[in-house]
């Protein structure tokens, strides 16, 4: 019955499509990251971490 609300900050992607990528990104590398896979891990978090608190306030 509630409205499905738009994501904030301009993130699309669920908390579990973002983890996905995560995790492929670990597998991919082998768990050592360079300096530009970081900075996407590091990017890949703060999306996931903004998909987590909307999904909090959606459902509060």
């Amino acid at each position: 019955m509630s409205p499905e609300v738009p994501p904030r900050s301009g993130s699309v992607r669920s908390a579990a499509e973002v983890n996905e990528q995560i995790r492929a990104l670990w597998l991919r590398t082998g768990g050592t990251l360079s300096a530009q896979e970081r900075a996407e891990y590091e990017q890949l978090v703060v999306e996931w971490a903004q998909a987590i608190r909307c999904a909090v306030i959606e459902a509060a």
